[in-house]
C-alpha cells in the first residue's frame, strides 16, 4: 500500500515527472483518437507484433527530452540497439508497453523507463497513462506514487493485511498449457484467484497489494521487465528465470526474455517457486 508523503527533492525525478508526464498525455490523446474510430496507423513488426503511431509519437517525444536532460544512450524498442553491448549505463525505454492492449481498447498499457548500470536495474519509472499515475523506484529508497492529476505524492508502505493470493495472468494466457499446468501445480499448494491484465501493468497490481505473483511463459523483451522488477524488487519481491535467477539486463546478444516467476513477497516467492518446481519435475 501507499501511505502519502512530501515530493521527493532528488534532482533525476524532479526533471523526469514533466516529461514522462507529458508522454503519458500524449498516449491519452492518442488512445482517445483511436477508440473514436479515426484514422490511425498500425503496422506489423519483422517478429508480426503490431507497432502504432502512439508507440512512434512517444518514443520520439521521449527520445529528444532524454537527451536533454542526460548524456545516457537510450535503448528503446522503437529505437537502434546498434552499439549497446559497449554500454555501462544508459536508459532502457519501452514508449508503449500493452500495444495490443491499446488495439483491444483495455487501458491497460504503460510506459516502461529505467536506468541500468552493469547488469542492473537502479532506477525505474513505470507510468500508466490511462490512471494518471506514475510509480518511481528511486536510487534509494522505497517506491514513490504520483498521482499527475492531483500532484499528489505518496511511498510504499508493507502491508499485512491479509487477502486470497492473487495470480496475474495474460489475457493471452489461455493459449499456453504451460500456465494451467502452472495453476494446477499452485493449487495443490494454496488457494487463489485470477486476475488478467495487460504486460507491465501486472506489477503496478503488484505494488497495489492487488496481484501475488506474475507467471510467465511466453517471450518478453528487457525494456518489458526492467522498471517493473526493480519496483517489486525494492519491496522485498523479485522476478526470477526458471533456474530461480534474477534477470540481468544487456548481458546477452538477444534482448529477448525466457520466461519467469514474478512474486511481491519473500512468502509468495516460496510458493511460486514450489509450484514451478512442481511442474518442471513432472513435465
Amino acid at each position: 500500500m501507499f501511505k502519502i508523503t512530501t515530493a521527493p527533492q532528488d534532482a533525476l525525478i524532479q526533471k523526469l515527472i514533466p516529461i514522462v508526464t507529458h508522454a503519458c498525455e500524449i498516449l491519452r490523446e492518442e488512445y482517445e483518437r483511436y477508440c473514436s474510430g479515426a484514422d490511425f496507423d498500425v503496422v506489423k513488426k519483422s517478429d508480426n507484433s503490431p507497432v502504432t503511431q502512439a508507440d512512434y509519437r512517444v518514443n520520439s517525444y521521449l527520445t529528444d527530452a532524454l537527451a536533454q536532460i542526460s548524456e545516457l544512450p537510450l535503448l528503446s524498442e522503437e529505437g537502434s540497439a546498434e552499439h549497446r553491448q559497449n554500454w555501462k549505463e544508459f536508459w532502457l525505454l519501452d514508449p508503449l508497453d500493452g500495444t495490443k492492449e491499446f488495439l483491444h481498447k483495455r487501458p491497460e498499457f504503460t510506459i516502461n523507463l529505467s536506468m541500468v548500470r552493469g547488469a542492473d536495474t537502479v532506477f525505474a519509472l513505470l507510468a500508466v497513462p490511462a490512471q494518471s499515475v506514475i510509480y518511481v523506484c528511486p536510487e534509494q529508497g522505497m517506491p514513490l506514487k504520483l498521482k499527475t492529476d492531483s500532484g499528489e505524492w505518496s511511498v510504499f508502505e508493507s502491508s499485512e493485511t491479509e487477502h486470497e493470493l492473487c495470480v496475474g495472468l495474460s489475457h493471452s494466457s489461455q493459449e499456453k498449457q504451460e500456465y494451467a499446468a502452472y495453476l494446477d501445480e499452485l493449487a495443490n499448494i494454496a488457494s487463489f484467484g485470477t486476475v488478467r491484465a495487460g504486460s507491465a501493468y501486472k506489477f503496478c497490481m503488484m505494488l497495489e497489494d492487488q496481484v501475488d505473483i506474475y507467471p510467465r511463459f511466453h517471450p518478453t523483451c528487457e525494456w518489458d521487465t526492467s522498471a517493473g522488477q526493480c519496483l517489486i524488487e525494492r519491496i522485498g519481491g523479485g522476478l526470477v528465470d526458471f533456474r530461480q535467477r534474477p534477470f540481468m539486463y544487456n548481458q546477452r546478444d538477444t534482448l529477448l526474455n525466457n520466461g519467469f516467476i514474478a512474486y511481491r513477497n519473500i512468502n509468495m516467492k516460496k510458493i511460486a517457486l514450489q509450484a514451478l518446481t512442481q511442474m518442471q519435475y513432472k513435465h
